[in-house]
């Protein structure tokens, strides 16, 4: 066949296949697709890869490339990771209160800058702030768009072209490449490094403050620990010296929690109230880590820094939204009712499931799975740990029961199975997203909400086929 004689798109799109296409599709859209597809036929054919191509072919490729590129990029997942707070997967899920009252702000308009009660401009952090002030105690508050935003606009607020001192074993790194030091550098202020990695002295400290020096920042080891022969300045002392010497005192606490986990079984972590309590000046951290919020970063504590914040230009472009305002509003309310919490806010619901209930969902769903699965694959119900993630309480670990898939093929081929299966739940219409450890797969089901859902990802695999 000669490449000339590929129907035209204008032909194409006078069969009933093309005027369907373009119904369901639009026009545009479809002609560009058609474009590009008839471009590839077209250069199968003068290669002699095919010898011929008929316009329903194309019409059908066609549709199949529009149904593709129709579908959301983000997708619904199933986690079974053991990782309740999962960066890859949104971190913390919003409750489902949360996300009716945000989806009723906004498909409406709301007073988002405006003050109802005045009838003239307000400040969107007012709607906020109070809950932050009764929650924390803190004097005073804003809110960007994540930590990350906080720490930036809090150097580049009140340390621009002065000096910022550090321990040197909190030079920290966290997840997509958000070091300290980087965000010093951009924020236009200077490093003083003081200590060493392991042991770091209040004499450290004493020594490297000068007259250029705009604060003391202690960076919270979210996502790592260092142990052994170690040494470090406790709180109030480093906020002591900093009270004597005139300059701020800031704790990038990272997670950020306003609860004292041990209470609900859960390993500690220091809350928000505690750093104000032992004389920080700033305490900085997220909303949708441990807080369980959607993603934003607070500021919070002494008045006069935090107008000195929101006078930043910079503020504007770290601003949050309504969606998120909303979102964060509700969540809070939740924590003046700490009685209810386990229940009504997800991530909290989650990390306090007991290993009785995974354990019996697991043995509920074991036949299902097994029937999906079997003979190609070995299902074995086990004792799992997991993980709380985000860089939160990274050395404790969640005991959990979930799935261990291994292969039954010859041992040279178990590694390369398992990966055609991991493939495969990802493949389904709700991807399952599992972790593979040893030539195996494991599904932990600490974070399984929705056993439905789960019982129909596995009939579609049988159905479908491995």
């Amino acid at each position: 066949m000669n490449a000339n004689l590929i129907p035209s798109i204008d032909f194409m799109l006078s069969l009933e296949d093309g005027k369907g296409l373009a119904f369901n599709y639009g026009r545009k859209s479809v002609v560009k697709t058609l474009r590009r597809t008839t471009a590839e036929f077209r250069k199968k054919i003068v290669s002699g890869e095919i010898r011929s191509v008929t316009a329903e072919l194309i019409l059908k490729k066609c549709e199949e490339a529009l149904e593709e590129s129709s579908q959301p990029s983000l997708k619904k997942v199933i986690n079974l990771t053991g990782t309740v707070l999962h960066t890859n997967l949104g971190r913390a899920l919003l409750p489902s209160k949360t996300i009716e009252e945000v989806a009723d702000k906004y498909a409406n308009p709301v007073t988002l800058e405006y003050d109802i009660s005045k009838g003239k401009r307000g400040d969107r952090d007012d709607h906020i702030v109070g809950l932050i002030k009764e929650l924390t105690n803190a004097e005073d508050a804003t809110i960007v768009n994540n930590n990350a935003a906080a720490v930036f606009l809090t150097l580049n607020s009140l340390a621009q072209k002065r000096e910022v001192i550090v321990s040197r074993s909190e030079l920290v790194e966290i997840g997509g490449s958000f070091r300290i030091p980087d965000i010093m550098r951009k924020a236009g202020c200077r490093l003083v490094e003081v200590g060493t990695t392991n042991r770091t002295h209040l004499e450290d400290f004493e020594d490297a403050i000068t007259e250029k020096t705009a604060m003391v920042m202690r960076v919270h080891w979210s996502n790592f620990k260092i142990t052994g022969f170690t040494a470090s300045v406790d709180q109030e002392t480093l906020a002591d010296l900093c009270k004597k010497r005139k300059i701020p005192f800031i704790e990038d606490l990272g997670s950020g929690t306003l609860l004292e986990m041990e209470k609900f079984g859960l390993p500690r972590e220091p809350t928000i109230q505690s750093s104000l309590i032992k004389g920080t000046d700033l305490v900085l951290f997220s909303c949708d880590k441990l807080l369980g919020g959607p993603q934003a970063g607070i500021i919070a504590g002494n008045k006069e820094l935090i107008k000195r914040i929101k006078r930043n230009p910079l503020r504007r472009c770290l601003r949050v939204g309504k969606l998120t305002l909303c979102a964060l509003d509700s969540v809070l309310r939740m924590y003046l009712k700490e009685e209810t919490l386990t229940t009504e806010l997800t991530t909290m619901r989650l990390l306090t499931k007991s290993v009785d209930f995974i354990k019996a969902q697991t043995e509920s769903n074991c036949f299902l799975v097994q029937n999906a699965l079997e003979p190609e694959f070995r299902v074995e119900m086990v004792n799992m740990k997991g993980q709380v993630g985000s860089g939160s309480l990274p050395e404790d670990k969640l005991p959990s029961f979930g799935y261990k898939i291994s292969s039954n093929s010859k041992k040279s081929k178990r590694s390369s199975q398992i990966t055609k299966l991991e493939r495969s739940f990802r493949k389904l219409s709700i991807p399952i997203i599992g972790r593979i450890k040893e030539d195996s797969l494991f599904l932990d089901l600490r974070c399984l909400m929705d056993e439905e859902e789960f019982a129909k990802s596995f009939i579609e695999l049988k159905s479908t086929g491995l």
